[in-house]
């Protein structure tokens, strides 16, 4: 028996069975059929010489084709199909016509557009207005769908764009995402290949949900494997729906379903492998990204708790007191810690100018005893601290923490040291420049820098606090608040003046839990009982 290579298995056991039909014994037969069926191997061999020697022979034999027709008879009436015999006729006496089909551009043109001002108009709405970076980002990302789609090898990079996407966006906005792309490639394949792109869209559905709210590249990879599985099943599920004959599920659609499975599993791994590569190209902050930058192994985080130890203490302090708040208010929790941990760094340039670094030691500042030299090297925390965080690669929104966390506060203690000494000289008190006593902003532009703002301002006061009452911690913080408030410091950050109160709250009861009291063990419970010899 000749079997051609690429004979489908279907049809190789279906031959088999034909071939030992009334040959051998029902009882052995199916063993028969299974023991040949199984050894069958491919005898006939392609021989591309000679295929192509008869092919071109094929075509010499083939007798042209005379077309005729009679002078002023119609060729064909308006409103008819054209058919082949048709066109090579108006092609040869000059009379077709090519031309741009305006109507299909227009159309085209129409429902892209459409699209993609919907899209940008659900991601403006959802993650503010996007930077010029991020919406460049998103063409690139969405034009692989339909590149790909181009090629028609049965499948796309839907789930790696929903992977991506939801990781750099949030979910929201890649669902939307996937949702137009998918019809806007099904527009472009005129329907074909659904059965391939459906497969493709339930992983990236489940990748677009699931991938912004993993924490680990681990939890990533997991979501991998479940978007291949995902892919893999629904291809099954719609080709099975779609077969007539039962017996080609296992030689025909498993080992399809399985490579679209694997397919789905390689865009999600190709994805997880490239994120890091486009975070820091594209400057973007995931949840796995503000993870890794928060880990007080991290370069700057280590020199902090090295050269400014006080410092990193009143650091670990605050984003205490900001992640709580920030939780409550529903706000971005992972940026707000890593972004309180940096907002500091630039005190490195000069630790003992700051008296938590000073250990009870003297006092820099009363050795300089010029209340302009002081203040600025107090502001210069933030300058250097802009400095260090670019040099370090931090992305923008870390960055931010640095100079809005201070806005345009009046360094007020060495202010009022200048004034005494201006008053002293008789001087007026107005020629005191205030921008020199004053840091340079911006004031917060977020909930979240606006937070780290209040909670750094009532850090060293609720430390200050000995035995005072969750009440008379509350007065003090809210005070604090209010005068941020009258300085318009909170202006742009999108905090309302209602939810002071709540971050107020939040804070005492941060502060009651670092301030708790504890059991004063007597003294002889504390001394080791000697052994009875």
């Amino acid at each position: 028996m000749d079997i051609p290579y690429g004979l489908p298995n279907n049809l190789k056991l279906h031959a088999t069975k034909i071939h030992l039909e009334n040959k051998v014994s029902p009882k052995i037969k199916e063993i028969a059929i299974s023991f040949i069926y199984t050894n069958l191997e491919s005898n006939l061999m392609i021989d591309d010489e000679e295929t192509k020697a008869r092919a071109e022979k094929v075509a010499q034999a083939i007798q042209p084709v005379v077309v005729t027709i009679n002078k002023g008879e119609v060729i064909i009436n308006a409103g008819e199909k054209i058919t082949q015999r048709d066109f090579v006729l108006l092609d040869n006496f000059a009379l077709s016509r090519r031309s741009i089909n305006w109507s299909g551009v227009f159309g085209s043109t129409a429902l892209v557009s459409v699209s993609l001002i919907g899209f940008m108009a659900i991601a403006n709405r959802v993650k503010g207005k996007l930077r010029r970076r991020d919406q460049v980002l998103l063409w690139l990302l969405s034009i692989s769908i339909p590149a790909i789609s181009v090629f028609d090898v049965g499948y796309n990079s839907l789930p790696a764009v929903g992977f991506l996407v939801s990781s750099f966006y949030g979910p929201t906005v890649a669902v939307s995402n996937l949702f137009i792309m998918t019809g806007l490639t099904l527009f472009q394949t005129e329907m074909t290949g659904w059965q391939y792109l459906i497969p493709s869209f339930a992983g990236g559905l489940l990748a677009s949900f699931i991938a912004s709210r993993l924490h680990s590249r681990e939890e990533l990879a997991l979501l991998g494997a479940g978007v291949g599985i995902t892919q893999g099943s629904v291809y099954f599920i719609v080709n099975l729906m779609g077969s007539a004959a039962v017996g080609t599920v296992w030689y025909a659609i498993l080992p399809g379903a399985i490579w679209h499975g694997t397919v789905g599993f390689i865009y999600s791994v190709l994805a997880l492998g490239i994120s890091p590569y486009l975070e820091r190209f594209f400057d973007l902050i995931t949840p796995i990204r503000l993870a890794e930058l928060s880990n007080p192994n991290r370069p700057l985080l280590k020199r902090l708790a090295t050269e400014a130890p006080g410092t990193f203490q009143h650091t670990m302090f605050v984003a205490t007191l900001a992640e709580a708040a920030a939780r409550q208010l529903h706000c971005n929790v992972e940026l707000v810690r890593a972004g309180t941990l940096y907002h500091d760094i630039g005190k490195m340039h000069d630790p003992l100018g700051f008296i938590e670094n000073q250990m009870g030691g003297p006092n820099k500042h009363d050795m300089i005893n010029d209340p302009y030299q002081s203040a600025q090297i107090i502001k210069k925390h933030v300058s250097e601290g802009i400095i260090m965080a670019k040099k370090a690669g931090l992305p923008q929104a870390i960055q931010d923490f640095i100079p809005q966390h201070q806005g345009t506060l009046l360094i007020s203690y060495f202010y009022y040291q200048a004034k005494i000494q201006v008053e002293g000289e008789g001087k007026n008190i107005h020629d005191i420049d205030e921008t020199l006593f004053s840091y340079d902003g911006p004031i917060p532009q977020s909930r979240e820098t606006g937070i780290v703002m209040l909670a750094d301002g009532c850090e060293a006061a609720l430390r200050s606090l000995k035995g005072a009452t969750p009440d008379q911690a509350i007065a003090m913080v809210n005070k604090i608040f209010k005068a941020r408030w009258r300085e318009h410091q909170l202006d742009d950050s999108g905090i309302k003046y209602e939810e002071l109160p709540v971050i107020a709250e939040v804070f005492v009861n941060v502060w009651q839990q670092f301030n708790h009291q504890r059991i004063a063990y007597p003294k002889g419970a504390l001394e080791r009982r000697s052994s009875n010899n």
